[in-house]
Formats: structure tokens, sequence, C-alpha cells
């Protein structure tokens, strides 16, 4: 006779690497706004808010959907979700951030003078603009026609094998120049003093 499986998640257990330190808490703690009463005073009991903040740094520390937090038996999605909103609209995660920079200059020193913020260009998924000009292949230059051995018409001395030689010739001249370069440049930021932490 075959067993019968439950579908429901396993109950959590109290502290499973994934939730505030009181330390942490106590900091937390003063900057939630107060509770809004219900309208009607007869509903369920609130989630307690360090619950709820536990399940908002799960979601934010694993990068999991709101939606898989119902697993977890921290608090309901939809808790979680609301509450995130709430504290969000009421700066408190601002705050805390704000709170922490300050902390961390305080113990490790910030060089406020500077800035650094990262980023990243990449071609667009889709090819970019309608109108952008084509590629017409390597080495082919627009209206010029490939023969049968892939030289261009009228070139004297190999069409694209040609170019691709001169190009190889010309780069054996820039690989020692800039091997040079670069053992100047490694001596000059092992000189230069270290600096502070930027933002």
């Amino acid at each position: 006779m075959a067993q019968a499986t439950s579908t429901k998640p396993k109950a959590a257990v109290a502290d499973d690497g994934w939730r505030i330190p009181d330390g942490l808490w106590a900091e937390i703690a003063p900057l939630l706004p107060p509770r809004k009463p219900h309208p009607l005073g007869c509903h369920n009991p609130r989630v307690d808010d360090r619950r709820a903040m536990d399940a908002i740094f799960f979601v934010l520390r694993t990068a999991c959907q709101w939606n898989a937090l119902n697993a977890t038996g921290i608090c309901s999605s939809s808790s979680a979700h609301r509450r995130f909103q709430e504290w969000v609209e009421a700066g408190v995660f601002r705050e805390l951030w704000r709170r922490g920079l300050l902390a961390y200059d305080g113990l490790e020193g910030i060089d406020w003078e500077w800035q650094a913020i990262d980023g990243a260009m990449t071609k667009a998924p889709l090819g970019g603009e309608k109108d952008g000009e084509e590629s017409h292949g390597p080495g082919q230059v627009r209206g010029e026609a490939f023969g049968a051995d892939r030289r261009g018409r009228g070139a004297v001395g190999g069409g694209r094998l040609g170019r691709q030689r001169a190009r190889q010739v010309a780069g054996r001249g820039d690989a020692a120049e800039s091997a040079g370069d670069r053992s100047r440049a490694d001596a000059r930021r092992a000189a230069a003093p270290v600096r502070r932490q930027g933002v």
C-alpha cells in the first residue's frame, strides 16, 4: 500500500542562519513606522514586524521570487511584500542604508572626495536602430565584389589575405611597445599610496 505524501511546506526552524541578528534588529526596529489600526477593528493578527523583515531580507539575499517565501515558513509572500512596500514608502531602507554608510565611515573611513559608479554598455539585443548601417562582411567594402579566390577585384596584393598579413606585421611593433608601457604603469601603481574606500 502506497503512503500518502504531504505537499505542505515544512515548518521553518527558529534560526537557520537566514534571520536578522538581535543587534541589527535593535537598529532597525526604531526606524519602523507605527502600525496603522484596521478600519473595522477586526482582522487576522498582523505578522510580526521582525518576521516580515526576515522574509524581506531573505528575498534580498537569495534573489528568489516573493512567492517562494510561502515554502519557507518565515512569512507569507503577500504579507512580506505589502510590508516591504509600506517601509519603502516610509523611508526605512534608505535610512538604514544611510546609517550603515556612516557606521562604515566611522570604522574604516570613506574618501568622500571621489565616487565610483559601475555600468556597462552593450550592443542592443535586436541590433539597435532600424536604419543603422549594415555590415557587408569581413574586409568587404560596400559595392566590392569578391572573385572565386575571395580576393577583391582589382586589389593588388591579395585582397583580404593581404590586408590581414599587413595587420599582423603592424601588430608586432605595437605589442613590444605596449609591454614596455605596461611595466612602467605597474611600477607607478606599486609606488602610489593606498587610497581609502570611496563611494
